[in-house]
Protein backbone atom coordinates (compact mmCIF):
# COMPACT_ATOMS: atom_id res chain seq x y z
CA UNK A 1 0.00 0.00 0.00
CA UNK A 2 1.55 3.20 -0.77
CA UNK A 3 -0.18 6.09 1.27
CA UNK A 4 0.55 9.50 1.23
CA UNK A 5 0.35 11.92 4.33
CA UNK A 6 -0.21 15.96 3.34
CA UNK A 7 2.23 16.14 1.17
CA UNK A 8 2.65 19.52 -0.64
CA UNK A 9 5.25 19.82 -3.16
CA UNK A 10 6.22 23.33 -4.94
CA UNK A 11 8.37 25.09 -7.90
CA UNK A 12 9.68 28.11 -6.37
CA UNK A 13 6.72 30.30 -5.56
CA UNK A 14 4.21 27.84 -7.64
CA UNK A 15 2.61 25.20 -5.36
CA UNK A 16 2.06 21.77 -7.60
CA UNK A 17 0.60 19.27 -4.80
CA UNK A 18 -1.43 21.19 -1.51
CA UNK A 19 -1.38 19.06 1.37
CA UNK A 20 -1.98 15.59 -0.58
CA UNK A 21 -3.39 12.85 1.73
CA UNK A 22 -4.15 9.65 -0.79
CA UNK A 23 -3.99 5.92 -0.46
CA UNK A 24 -3.22 2.99 -3.05
CA UNK A 25 -4.51 0.03 -2.29
CA UNK A 26 -2.36 -2.83 -3.63
CA UNK A 27 -3.45 -5.31 -6.04
CA UNK A 28 -5.32 -2.99 -8.09
CA UNK A 29 -5.04 -0.01 -10.92
CA UNK A 30 -5.47 2.87 -9.81
CA UNK A 31 -6.12 5.58 -12.68
CA UNK A 32 -5.07 9.13 -11.61
CA UNK A 33 -7.21 11.84 -14.37
CA UNK A 34 -7.62 15.24 -14.00
CA UNK A 35 -6.85 18.21 -16.44
CA UNK A 36 -3.25 19.35 -17.83
CA UNK A 37 -1.37 20.60 -15.20
CA UNK A 38 -3.48 19.56 -12.19
CA UNK A 39 0.02 17.56 -10.87
CA UNK A 40 -0.47 14.60 -12.04
CA UNK A 41 2.71 13.86 -13.40
CA UNK A 42 4.21 15.44 -10.20
CA UNK A 43 2.14 13.50 -7.71
CA UNK A 44 4.18 9.86 -9.33
CA UNK A 45 7.70 12.02 -9.66
CA UNK A 46 7.04 12.23 -5.60
CA UNK A 47 5.96 8.57 -5.18
CA UNK A 48 8.87 7.05 -6.91
CA UNK A 49 11.29 9.94 -5.30
CA UNK A 50 12.35 11.29 -8.26
CA UNK A 51 11.76 14.40 -6.70
CA UNK A 52 11.93 15.58 -3.04
CA UNK A 53 8.71 16.89 -1.40
CA UNK A 54 8.59 20.09 0.38
CA UNK A 55 6.20 18.81 3.71
CA UNK A 56 4.65 15.44 4.37
CA UNK A 57 5.70 11.85 4.33
CA UNK A 58 5.36 8.80 1.56
CA UNK A 59 5.07 5.67 2.93
CA UNK A 60 5.24 2.22 1.00
CA UNK A 61 3.83 -1.01 3.30
CA UNK A 62 3.79 0.96 5.77
CA UNK A 63 7.51 2.83 5.92
CA UNK A 64 8.47 5.99 5.12
CA UNK A 65 10.88 6.35 1.87
CA UNK A 66 12.65 9.09 3.54
CA UNK A 67 13.55 7.17 6.76
CA UNK A 68 14.15 4.11 6.04
CA UNK A 69 17.19 2.73 3.88
CA UNK A 70 14.76 1.72 0.77
CA UNK A 71 16.15 0.74 -2.80
CA UNK A 72 13.42 2.01 -4.63
CA UNK A 73 14.73 0.99 -8.12
CA UNK A 74 13.53 -2.34 -6.28
CA UNK A 75 10.47 -1.43 -5.22
CA UNK A 76 8.85 1.06 -7.57
CA UNK A 77 9.49 1.21 -11.45
CA UNK A 78 7.96 3.98 -13.43
CA UNK A 79 7.68 4.64 -16.93
CA UNK A 80 7.92 8.30 -17.69
CA UNK A 81 5.51 10.31 -20.28
CA UNK A 82 8.92 10.98 -22.39
CA UNK A 83 10.80 8.09 -23.09
CA UNK A 84 12.34 9.21 -26.36
CA UNK A 85 15.64 6.75 -26.37
CA UNK A 86 18.46 8.43 -29.08
CA UNK A 87 19.95 5.24 -28.79
CA UNK A 88 20.42 2.55 -31.59
CA UNK A 89 19.70 -0.43 -29.39
CA UNK A 90 17.94 -3.35 -29.66
CA UNK A 91 14.39 -4.34 -27.93
CA UNK A 92 16.64 -7.51 -25.60
CA UNK A 93 19.18 -4.59 -24.60
CA UNK A 94 16.10 -2.17 -23.47
CA UNK A 95 14.54 -4.90 -21.50
CA UNK A 96 17.75 -5.80 -20.01
CA UNK A 97 18.49 -2.05 -18.45
CA UNK A 98 15.19 -3.32 -16.08
CA UNK A 99 17.34 -6.22 -14.54
CA UNK A 100 19.95 -3.05 -13.92
CA UNK A 101 19.24 -2.65 -9.77
CA UNK A 102 19.41 -6.36 -9.84
CA UNK A 103 22.70 -6.99 -11.55
CA UNK A 104 24.24 -3.44 -11.75
CA UNK A 105 25.06 -4.26 -15.59
CA UNK A 106 26.57 -7.85 -15.57
CA UNK A 107 23.49 -9.92 -16.63
CA UNK A 108 23.56 -13.55 -14.56
CA UNK A 109 21.94 -16.52 -15.89
CA UNK A 110 18.35 -15.90 -13.77
CA UNK A 111 18.38 -12.37 -15.51
CA UNK A 112 18.58 -13.49 -18.75
CA UNK A 113 15.90 -16.42 -18.10
CA UNK A 114 13.67 -13.81 -16.22
CA UNK A 115 14.50 -11.34 -19.89
CA UNK A 116 13.38 -14.60 -22.00
CA UNK A 117 10.57 -15.51 -20.26
CA UNK A 118 9.00 -11.93 -19.95
CA UNK A 119 9.13 -11.04 -23.66
CA UNK A 120 7.27 -14.81 -24.46
CA UNK A 121 5.02 -13.33 -21.86
CA UNK A 122 4.02 -10.23 -23.63
CA UNK A 123 4.43 -12.14 -27.18
CA UNK A 124 7.39 -10.20 -28.06
CA UNK A 125 10.31 -12.47 -28.39
CA UNK A 126 10.49 -11.84 -31.89
CA UNK A 127 10.88 -7.95 -31.43
CA UNK A 128 14.40 -9.19 -29.43
CA UNK A 129 16.68 -8.72 -32.12
CA UNK A 130 14.74 -5.34 -33.67
CA UNK A 131 16.02 -2.34 -33.37
CA UNK A 132 13.98 0.24 -31.45
CA UNK A 133 13.55 3.05 -33.87
CA UNK A 134 12.30 0.61 -36.64
CA UNK A 135 9.22 -0.37 -33.63
CA UNK A 136 5.74 0.33 -34.03
CA UNK A 137 4.35 2.82 -31.18
CA UNK A 138 2.40 -0.26 -29.90
CA UNK A 139 5.50 -2.84 -30.47
CA UNK A 140 7.80 -0.24 -28.09
CA UNK A 141 5.03 -0.09 -25.70
CA UNK A 142 5.26 -3.43 -25.02
CA UNK A 143 9.07 -3.67 -25.10
CA UNK A 144 8.86 -0.46 -22.32
CA UNK A 145 6.59 -3.01 -20.22
CA UNK A 146 9.01 -5.82 -20.72
CA UNK A 147 11.41 -3.62 -19.30
CA UNK A 148 9.23 -2.69 -16.27
CA UNK A 149 8.42 -6.01 -16.02
CA UNK A 150 11.87 -7.34 -15.67
CA UNK A 151 12.79 -4.80 -13.03
CA UNK A 152 10.35 -6.53 -10.35
CA UNK A 153 9.10 -4.49 -8.68
CA UNK A 154 5.57 -4.52 -6.59
CA UNK A 155 4.75 -0.76 -8.04
CA UNK A 156 4.40 0.05 -11.01
CA UNK A 157 3.59 3.41 -11.71
CA UNK A 158 2.72 4.70 -15.71
CA UNK A 159 2.79 8.51 -16.93
CA UNK A 160 0.21 8.17 -19.94
CA UNK A 161 1.29 5.21 -21.42
CA UNK A 162 -1.72 5.49 -23.79
CA UNK A 163 -0.69 8.82 -25.51
CA UNK A 164 -0.06 7.91 -29.22
CA UNK A 165 -1.55 4.42 -29.06
CA UNK A 166 -4.08 3.67 -31.34
CA UNK A 167 -7.75 2.12 -29.78
CA UNK A 168 -6.59 -1.37 -30.68
CA UNK A 169 -3.13 -1.11 -28.90
CA UNK A 170 -4.82 0.89 -26.00
CA UNK A 171 -6.81 -1.78 -25.05
CA UNK A 172 -4.08 -4.43 -25.82
CA UNK A 173 -2.03 -2.54 -23.30
CA UNK A 174 -4.57 -1.73 -20.45
CA UNK A 175 -5.86 -5.73 -20.82
CA UNK A 176 -2.11 -6.27 -19.92
CA UNK A 177 -2.05 -4.24 -17.07
CA UNK A 178 -5.18 -6.37 -15.71
CA UNK A 179 -3.10 -9.33 -16.24
CA UNK A 180 -0.13 -7.96 -14.42
CA UNK A 181 -2.13 -7.75 -11.82
CA UNK A 182 -3.38 -11.28 -11.67
CA UNK A 183 -0.25 -13.31 -12.80
CA UNK A 184 2.49 -11.35 -10.99
CA UNK A 185 0.54 -9.42 -7.72
CA UNK A 186 1.23 -5.87 -9.04
CA UNK A 187 -0.15 -2.53 -7.99
CA UNK A 188 -0.95 -0.48 -11.29
CA UNK A 189 -0.92 3.51 -10.98
CA UNK A 190 -1.91 4.99 -13.99
CA UNK A 191 -2.18 8.29 -15.37
CA UNK A 192 -4.97 8.93 -17.89
CA UNK A 193 -6.97 10.97 -20.17
CA UNK A 194 -9.16 8.60 -21.30
CA UNK A 195 -11.88 8.74 -18.86
CA UNK A 196 -13.77 5.89 -20.08
CA UNK A 197 -11.17 3.31 -20.56
CA UNK A 198 -10.12 3.97 -17.04
CA UNK A 199 -14.09 2.86 -16.06
CA UNK A 200 -13.62 0.24 -18.17
CA UNK A 201 -10.07 -1.32 -16.44
CA UNK A 202 -9.25 0.66 -13.25
CA UNK A 203 -10.36 -0.32 -10.13
CA UNK A 204 -10.08 2.72 -8.17
CA UNK A 205 -9.87 7.01 -9.31
CA UNK A 206 -8.16 9.49 -7.98
CA UNK A 207 -9.21 12.89 -9.93
CA UNK A 208 -6.54 16.21 -9.55
CA UNK A 209 -7.64 19.72 -9.49
CA UNK A 210 -5.22 22.37 -9.21
CA UNK A 211 -3.03 20.24 -7.31
CA UNK A 212 -5.59 18.58 -4.85
CA UNK A 213 -7.61 15.80 -4.49
CA UNK A 214 -10.97 16.62 -5.98
CA UNK A 215 -11.64 12.60 -5.58
CA UNK A 216 -10.99 9.53 -4.38
CA UNK A 217 -12.36 6.01 -4.62
CA UNK A 218 -13.91 3.61 -6.93
CA UNK A 219 -13.80 4.01 -10.47
CA UNK A 220 -18.28 3.61 -10.79
CA UNK A 221 -18.09 6.47 -7.68
CA UNK A 222 -16.14 8.63 -9.78
CA UNK A 223 -18.29 8.28 -12.61
CA UNK A 224 -20.88 10.71 -12.04
CA UNK A 225 -22.20 13.61 -14.28
CA UNK A 226 -21.68 16.02 -10.98
CA UNK A 227 -18.04 14.35 -9.99
CA UNK A 228 -16.48 14.37 -13.64
CA UNK A 229 -18.40 17.79 -13.99
CA UNK A 230 -16.42 19.33 -11.24
CA UNK A 231 -13.42 17.72 -12.44
CA UNK A 232 -12.79 19.05 -15.56
CA UNK A 233 -15.21 22.47 -15.03
CA UNK A 234 -17.33 21.19 -18.48
CA UNK A 235 -20.81 19.81 -18.60
CA UNK A 236 -20.24 15.85 -18.75
CA UNK A 237 -22.93 13.26 -18.79
CA UNK A 238 -22.65 9.50 -17.78
CA UNK A 239 -24.46 7.19 -19.51
CA UNK A 240 -24.41 3.55 -19.35
CA UNK A 241 -23.97 0.98 -22.14
CA UNK A 242 -23.53 -2.79 -22.14
CA UNK A 243 -23.43 -2.25 -18.09
CA UNK A 244 -20.33 0.13 -18.21
CA UNK A 245 -20.80 3.99 -17.37
CA UNK A 246 -19.69 6.06 -20.17
CA UNK A 247 -19.21 9.41 -20.46
CA UNK A 248 -20.17 11.69 -23.15
CA UNK A 249 -19.03 15.58 -23.49
CA UNK A 250 -20.09 16.67 -26.91
CA UNK A 251 -23.25 16.94 -28.57
CA UNK A 252 -23.75 16.31 -32.22
CA UNK A 253 -23.95 19.13 -34.44
CA UNK A 254 -23.44 21.79 -31.26
CA UNK A 255 -22.04 24.66 -32.64
CA UNK A 256 -18.78 26.46 -30.48
CA UNK A 257 -17.40 28.40 -33.15
CA UNK A 258 -16.65 32.28 -31.88
CA UNK A 259 -17.47 34.74 -34.95
CA UNK A 260 -14.25 37.05 -35.40
CA UNK A 261 -15.19 40.40 -37.63
CA UNK A 262 -11.01 41.23 -38.88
Amino acid sequence: MITLENVTQSYGDKVILKDINLTIKDGSITAIVGSNGSGKSTLLKAISKLIPIKTGDILIDNESIYNTPRDMSKTVAMLRQNHQINLKLKSYDLIAFGRYPHSKGRLTKDCKNMIEKTMEYLEIDHLANRFIDTLSGGELQRVLLAMILVQDTKYILLDEPLNHLDLHYSLDMMKLLKRFIKDFNKTVVIIMHDINMAAAYCDYGVAMKYGEIAFQGTMDDLMTSDTLSHIYDYPIRVETVNSCKVCVYFNKGENNEKTFNL
